[in-house]
């Protein structure tokens, strides 16, 4: 009896051994064919929407389908490919923004060479099909290390400030307020600016012009301030307790404990909120465009923050692009190729900055 019951048993399990295994490839079949339907519908909408096609929704529709009878069969065989499927996308409208730029930009790079970069003698913009971009370099730099000067140690000190100094019920309070500054729209600091900050420094200081780069700078650096406070107060917390405790229970005040454990435990988050910021300023539009007064040239000398002269990269392109065409167009997009470059450097300069601090803090080789 008793062996009758074991082979009995063995029979079952094998049976459902089998019935798995056998369950398991008709899944995996399953998801690899709609992998192979979503992909391919992925694939030919591109291609229809490269050639402008009417039809490219068809693919598009069957993507969706494909996705909807996978959600109700293989929900994580879904996920998967739908998650690769997003990256891929993501990198490759990148580069195809790349890849369009570089085009744009081909005829005045052509045209000009090296000069379009250098140039500063006359004519600068619009003369004789010569375009160059180096005042509006100089500007976006001016602007940019204004910027950075007021928002990089205010942004930390808030930061630690809400960190680590004020009260929860304070901390409660500010942390929200900060984090929806960020969210203002740039065109309602660049109006404040004009009519408030501009109209004060051309009154009571006299400045050459109404728009300069100072009061530019200032208003943008104000703009990244959220950004860099909210990034580095992120970090800040992040910090673990024990290396707090384990510093006051050695007999540290709380300062000293902030200043040699804190800060330095979380300076590759503290220097990526000051780059984002860095970063916003540089690629800020609205607010320099509505204060700047457009005009382009070398202010002399080439730090004059007041001079008569105002322009940036980004302003250039958000005051002429609607009116631009032939060579001015494609000087433009050069432009915007130029501040890519530009905001990329500081991307990976952080990137870098990060792992650096990784490496010494987690006690790696460097």
């Amino acid at each position: 009896m008793l062996q009758s019951i074991q082979t009995r048993a063995t029979h079952e399990l094998s049976a459902a051994a089998t019935f798995a295994r056998n369950y398991r490839v008709r899944t995996e079949d399953g998801a690899l064919l709609m992998h192979l339907l979503g992909g391919l519908s992925t694939a030919v909408a591109f291609v229809l929407f490269l050639q402008g096609s009417q039809w490219t929704i068809v693919p598009i529709l069957a993507l969706l389908a494909t996705a909807v009878i996978g959600w109700r069969r293989y929900q994580a065989e879904l996920v998967k490919g739908l998650t690769f499927l997003t990256t891929v996308a993501t990198v490759s409208i990148l580069s195809l923004i790349i890849v369009f730029l570089l085009l744009r930009s081909a005829p005045i790079v052509a045209e000009m060479g090296l000069s379009l970069l250098t140039r500063t003698g006359q004519p600068l913009w619009g003369q004789n099909d010569v375009y160059a971009l180096t005042p509006m370099m100089i500007g976006t730099a001016l602007t940019t290390v204004i910027a950075t000067i007021i928002a990089a140690p205010l942004g930390i000190a808030g930061a630690v400030f809400v960190s680590e100094i004020a009260p929860r019920r304070l901390r409660e309070v500010v942390k929200p307020g900060i984090e929806l500054m960020a969210g203002i729209p740039s065109i309602t600091y660049g109006f404040i600016g004009l009519t408030i900050f501009n109209q004060y420094l051309y009154t009571e200081f006299r400045t050459p012009t109404i728009g300069n780069y100072f009061a530019a700078g200032i208003m943008i650096g104000i703009m990244a301030l959220p950004t860099v406070v909210s990034v580095a107060e992120d970090a800040l917390s992040t910090v673990p307790e024990s290396m707090q405790s384990g510093s006051l229970a050695m007999g540290s005040t709380n300062w000293q404990t902030t200043k040699s454990v804190t800060i330095p435990a979380a300076l590759s988050g503290v220097s990526a909120g000051v780059l984002l910021g860095v970063g916003r300023a540089m690629g800020e539009t609205m607010a320099a465009t509505v204060m700047l007064s457009h005009t382009k040239g070398f202010p002399t000398p080439v730090f004059d923050v007041f001079t008569n002269y105002g322009e940036t990269l980004t302003t250039v392109i958000a005051f002429e692009g609607g009116n631009a065409s032939g060579l001015h167009m494609s000087a433009l997009f050069a432009a915007g190729v130029v501040l890519f470059f530009m905001v990329m450097v500081l991307s990976v300069t952080s990137q870098w900055i990060e792992w650096r601090m990784h490496t010494k803090l987690g006690g790696e080789n460097a």
